[in-house]
Parts: C-alpha cells; sequence; structure tokens
C-alpha cells in the first residue's frame, strides 16, 4: 500500500469516527430512549453547543473527503507518488483533525487556519495530477 493510500484509508477512518462524541452527547444530553427512537423532529432535540459544532465539523469532513478521496485516487491510478504527495497527505490528516478539535473548541481562527491547511493539501494533489508539481 503507498503512503498516500494509507494515510488516506487514516482520514476515512477518523472521518467515520467523527460522529461518536456528538451521539454520545445526544444520549446524555435526551436520555437513552429519546435519542435511539425515531420520535423526534428532523434535527432532533438539544444538543450541547459543542456537540452542536462537532455536528458540523463532522459534515465539513464528509464534504472535503469528497474532494481528497478522488484526487488521491486518481493520483494513484496515474502511478504519481512524490515527496509532496506524500507529505500532502499526511499533513491533510493532521489538518483535518485539528479542525475537527478546534472547531469543537470554538476557536474560529485556528479553525480558519486548519481548513486553509488541509485545502492547500488537497490542492498538491489537483495540481500534481495536472502535472503542475
Amino acid at each position: 500500500m503507498t503512503t498516500e493510500l494509507y494515510w488516506l484509508t487514516l482520514t476515512v477512518l477518523m472521518t467515520a469516527l467523527f460522529w461518536v462524541p456528538y451521539i454520545l452527547d445526544r444520549l446524555a444530553v435526551r436520555g437513552i430512549w429519546p435519542a435511539l427512537s425515531d420520535t423526534q423532529p428532523e434535527g432532533g432535540g438539544p444538543h450541547s453547543l459543542w456537540a452542536q459544532r462537532a455536528i458540523k465539523a463532522h459534515q465539513n469532513g464528509v464534504e472535503n473527503l469528497a474532494i481528497m478521496v478522488p484526487a488521491v485516487l486518481v493520483a494513484h491510478l496515474l502511478n504519481i507518488s512524490n515527496p509532496a504527495t506524500k507529505a500532502a497527505i499526511v499533513v491533510y490528516f493532521f489538518a483535518r483533525l485539528v479542525h475537527f478539535f478546534v472547531y469543537l473548541g470554538g476557536v474560529p481562527v485556528a479553525r480558519t487556519l486548519a481548513f486553509a491547511v488541509g485545502w492547500g493539501a488537497q490542492m498538491v494533489f489537483l495540481l500534481s495530477i495536472l502535472r503542475w508539481i
């Protein structure tokens, strides 16, 4: 497995786990049965403020996977693997991890910086595919 595919898999796994904190909050705030039943209106009942941010951070992570996964897979199919792509995928993983936690904490500037770093990593892959890197 290439470095890029390994770290992409870790990123997908991490994103797949981002729902856990806000579901635990849902259980704590609403109680087990109301949280597990389908009796809540769309959007459900209350969440802690940090859990509301966790939902948005998770959504943002999924939205960004829609860009990164195809970019990494296309690069892989084209046999594009270089120091820039290897570094970019590791940077992307940690940028998304930082983004999630600073979003939870409500730290706006750090959240934007982490997002921008992740976006830059996406651009490395896309520009590499276009052979500009």
